[in-house]
């Protein structure tokens, strides 16, 4: 591991790269690097497969031994910078990150890069999710049903975005994602035979008379406008969850969890 003196200064270029990565999506789309902070992040990362670059530490939190005892055979190649306080303090989004911040590489997300084991694969698709919260909800549900993928259309939100991370709490390391066009995806899921099941208020059967056992994408949108025509107009069925309120939607993360996990009950 290279070690690198301790930084105290926030004009330092480093520091300097680091802040932007965290606060602008362009820095991060230029360099192909995003932040992450603290162990549990780090392992999640690691698990799924993404190249740590450098590792940012606060000595009063946690020590030098410490970290190069943790990172010494997760990280060999991460060059280990300690910091000061009032680094620390700048580049860390939250105070419980256990003292280290890091740089690693982003993932391309193409859909050619989708490697389904299973020959009936379940997949959740979110045309143009905007809400950082919500995308990070989606990822949880998809990571705890333990999906094939998550395809996400139109992205209108930076993946590595800081509160997407913390707010999937990590599993935007750990779940298959692409991303593509409403059309692109659309193609993809028919050439392999992928049924595909959009959530809809009109034209629709409850989602507890779908059956979900053969290859399926559950395929939801946002909950001011719904799904484009052009996923309507190419869906095997819409599915709708019946509601006994005097609403008629549900958080989009909500909605695709209760059929997430229908169609997981179906498949046993």
């Amino acid at each position: 591991m290279k070690f690198i003196k301790q930084i105290s200064s926030l004009q330092n270029p480093l520091v300097k790269n680091m802040l932007l990565l965290k606060e602008k999506s362009r820095a991060r789309k230029k360099t192909g690097q995003f932040v992450l902070e603290g162990q549990r992040e780090l392992e999640l990362a690691l698990k799924g497969g993404y190249t740590i670059t450098s590792l940012f530490f606060y000595k009063d939190i946690i020590s030098e031994a410490a970290v190069d005892q943790w990172s010494a055979d997760k990280f060999p190649d991460a060059a280990l910078i300690a910091v000061s306080k009032e680094v620390y303090q700048k580049i860390a989004y939250r105070e419980t990150t256990e003292g280290i911040v890091a740089i690693a590489q982003c993932k391309l997300h193409t859909l050619d890069s989708l490697d389904f084991q299973s020959k009936t694969p379940l997949l959740l698709v979110a045309e143009a999710p905007e809400k950082p919260g919500n995308i990070g909800a989606l990822l949880r549900t998809a990571d705890a049903a333990n999906l094939d993928g998550v395809i996400i259309a139109n992205a209108k939100s930076d993946l590595y975005n800081p509160n997407i991370i913390r707010s999937s709490v990590g599993c935007v390391f750990t779940t298959p994602i692409a991303m593509g066009s409403s059309t692109e995806i659309i193609e993809m899921l028919q050439k392999k035979g992928i049924h595909i099941y959009c959530a809809a208020l009109t034209a629709s059967k409850p989602y507890t008379e779908v059956d979900f056992k053969a290859a399926a994408a559950i395929v939801v949108g946002t909950e001011a406008t719904g799904l484009s025509n052009e996923w309507l107009r190419n869906a095997t069925q819409n599915i709708i969850i019946p509601m006994r309120g005097e609403i008629d939607s549900m958080n989009v993360s909500v909605s695709a969890a209760i059929v997430i996990f229908e169609a997981l009950r179906q498949r046993g």
